[in-house]
């Protein structure tokens, strides 16, 4: 792989993205049917996937390095110095079960365009279209062993992180899980994208109904199993009562129902065992709550109002369709509650204030804040990753690229 042409490289890695654009509408049915996701969040995940592979191929081309002022001190006079990029080595790869077909393409493209081989182990509950992802990529790979792909549990996932062969681990799942592989791979890099309990924080000056809008957007899509969904809403004292009552008033629009039907936005969670851990916390919490309750198998839209600290719905990340609402007295006890959290993947701000958004992106600690959009905003060219609990490293063709690779440098004395 280290020696395959960039040239082959970038090919391949768009005659993928080709394959499964010809194929989309197949992969998005597979999707629904193997996740129980929404059709439209189906969509939006294949649509996401050809992107990432387009971005990698791109990224083919900008994988150089740079010449180096060695004569800076007198020991390097006469010296020419340089350093490139090179492939850090077998890259494990581990996906999660929510967006399987794309995380699994953030795994395998960007080790495609390093030049590294990949071995992608898929969540156990949504195998399917990552074996026919890794089908097509291996119909025209050049070498076919360059990505493979191996089926399993946990203990399969354990194998494949501690082998002293392999050069990185490249992990999307849950925080406890991230840092055991972190503890057990040492000293192989680990690449960690975990999880998170994603803050909204509502201005004084907010739109409020765009912040409505955000909240029943970003907090329901995927039927809340998003890592970074709206969990955790924060509104100012002097308009929560007036944002509580649009909210609130608003929640029948999300559609609930069978995931295959275009209007639907929540349906299923992933397995029964889901369900019954996200109805329980949602009894733990001891809060005012608004809509909820389980429909069959179908966990309905649940607000969640002034939730107190220490209950797992607000502390921990709930992975199922939940709203906390909590009122604050000012957006700086906002920002102190969002950074209170031991996560720190996306939050957002709404407010008109220019001075309020540059405050959010200097105090927030999280991996990106973003303003009058929801946190769940991601383009999957842009770096994408957290800091504190949810993990280590970033995602996006060019900055994982960078992450599996290592740099050589080059001292030659003519």
């Amino acid at each position: 792989m280290a020696s395959l042409p960039s040239r082959v490289r970038r090919s391949l890695l768009n005659d993928v993205a080709a394959a499964i654009r010809s194929r989309r509408e197949e992969f998005e049915n597979l999707l629904v049917l193997e996740t129980g996701k929404p059709l439209v969040d189906c969509r939006v995940e294949v649509a996401r996937t050809i992107v990432t592979w387009e971005a990698a191929a791109e990224e083919v081309s900008r994988l150089h390095g740079e010449t180096v002022p060695l004569d800076l001190l007198p020991s390097g006079d006469g010296l020419v110095g340089f350093w490139k990029r090179k492939p850090i080595g077998v890259v494990v790869g581990i996906a999660g079960f929510n967006y399987p077909l794309l995380l699994a393409s953030h795994k395998i493209a960007p080790a495609i365009a390093a030049g590294c081989p990949v071995i992608v182990k898929p969540a156990p509950q949504t195998p399917l279209a990552t074996l026919w992802l890794v089908h097509l990529v291996r119909s025209v790979a050049p070498i076919a062993a360059m990505v493979q792909l191996v089926t399993g549990d946990a203990a399969v996932g354990a194998a494949l992180t501690t082998d002293r062969r392999i050069g990185a681990v490249s992990f999307t799942g849950s925080a406890a899980v991230g840092h055991r592989i972190a503890r057990d791979a040492a000293p192989t890099k680990t690449l960690l994208e975990l999880g998170s309990n994603a803050a909204l924080v509502v201005a004084p000056d907010a739109d409020l109904d765009a912040a409505v809008d955000a909240v029943l957007r970003g907090g329901f899509y995927a039927s809340g199993q998003a890592c970074i969904s709206v969990q955790r809403v924060l509104v100012v004292a002097s308009v929560a009562e007036e944002f509580t009552e649009r909210l609130v008033g608003r929640l029948d629009e999300v559609v609930v129902g069978d995931p295959r039907d275009e209007k639907t936005r929540v349906s299923a969670l992933i397995d029964p065992a889901s369900t019954a851990r996200v109805a329980a916390w949602i009894e733990q919490a001891g809060a005012r709550r608004v809509g909820g309750g389980v429909d069959g198998t179908v966990l309905r839209p649940t607000v969640l109002l002034d939730v107190p600290d220490g209950v797992e719905a607000w502390d921990e990340e709930i992975f199922g369709p939940v709203v906390c609402v909590r009122t604050v007295s000012d957006v700086d006890e906002a920002f102190a509650a969002v950074n209170a959290s031991r996560y720190g993947l996306h939050a957002s701000v709404y407010s008109r204030s220019l001075h309020t958004a540059f405050r959010a992106l200097d105090e927030l600690e999280v991996g990106g804040v973003v303003v009058n959009e929801v946190p769940g905003f991601r383009s999957d060219t842009m770096p994408y990753g957290g800091v504190k609990d949810s993990g280590i490293g970033r995602e996006g063709p060019r900055f994982a690229v960078e992450e599996l690779t290592v740099t050589r440098m080059a001292v030659l004395r003519p």
